[in-house]
């Protein structure tokens, strides 16, 4: 028989409330259980100590005899300096999916086209200017032929 530590709901509606209890890994979430070794309170403050309240020597005693704590109760038990919960590492959590990245690419594209058709009508247009340019440098000689 596998045996976990784990939560088991309690509570109204919207209002939970957890027992920390071992069980077997077979057994429903709220159904039977082997033993309650602890309560969980989320609705009350993060540094209100009756919000985690754990039999830590039972559940030490639980461990030794092989029960697998889930990842929440996991945590409860590295607080209390039961059990050392190794850091995880998720280095693609951030990362965008595959159509995000597809997107991202075709507005790119869509982009640089619509940068480079910009970037031949100023041209087209550059020539006129640069005739504008021509006037002054033509003062200037007329200037000096005066001088």
């Amino acid at each position: 028989m596998s045996v976990s530590i784990r939560l088991s709901r309690g509570g109204a509606k919207k209002r939970p409330y957890y027992r920390i209890v071992v069980a077997n890994s077979r057994a429903p979430r709220d159904g039977r259980f082997i033993e309650k070794i602890g309560t969980y309170n989320p609705l009350l403050a993060k540094d209100d100590e009756k919000r985690i309240v754990l039999d830590t020597e039972r559940a030490k005693h639980w461990l030794a005899m092989g029960a697998q704590p889930t990842d929440r109760v996991a945590r409860f038990l590295d607080v209390a300096g039961v059990k050392e919960r190794p850091a995880r590492s998720n280095p693609d959590k951030g990362k965008p999916g595959e159509k995000a990245v597809e997107r991202a690419e075709e507005r790119a594209t869509k982009a640089a086209a619509a940068e480079a058709a910009a970037n031949e009508a100023k041209s087209a247009t550059d020539p006129a200017e640069g005739a504008s340019d021509a006037a002054p440098a033509e003062g200037a000689e007329h200037v000096e032929t005066a001088a």
